[in-house]
């Protein structure tokens, strides 16, 4: 699964409101939640990065990705606009 496709499937389970969805549960929680969540994983990326293995720190990207792009779409912000943000810095 490509970023794109997660992105999509987050947007998915909002709007369908998935029963017992992580997804949903974490927004709903709110913005300090989201960014507690997501410096988590940051500081757990890190962390397997320095002293981890390559299978860990694989695994802990793909938790950093995830808590991205919920904390972006708890924004409003959507992926084209990174993009857009990226293309201006070529």
């Amino acid at each position: 699964m490509n970023i794109d496709e997660l992105f999509n499937r987050i947007e998915t389970r909002i709007k369908n409101k998935t029963k017992n969805s992580y997804t949903n549960k974490l927004l709903k929680s709110g913005p300090s939640k989201i960014a507690q969540k997501f410096g988590e994983e940051s500081t757990e990326l890190l962390i397997d990065y320095l002293s981890g293995s390559k299978k860990r720190t694989i695994s802990e990207t793909a938790d950093v990705i995830y808590h991205l792009l919920i904390l972006l779409k708890s924004k409003k912000i959507k992926l084209t606009e990174i993009y857009r943000e990226l293309e201006k810095r070529k």
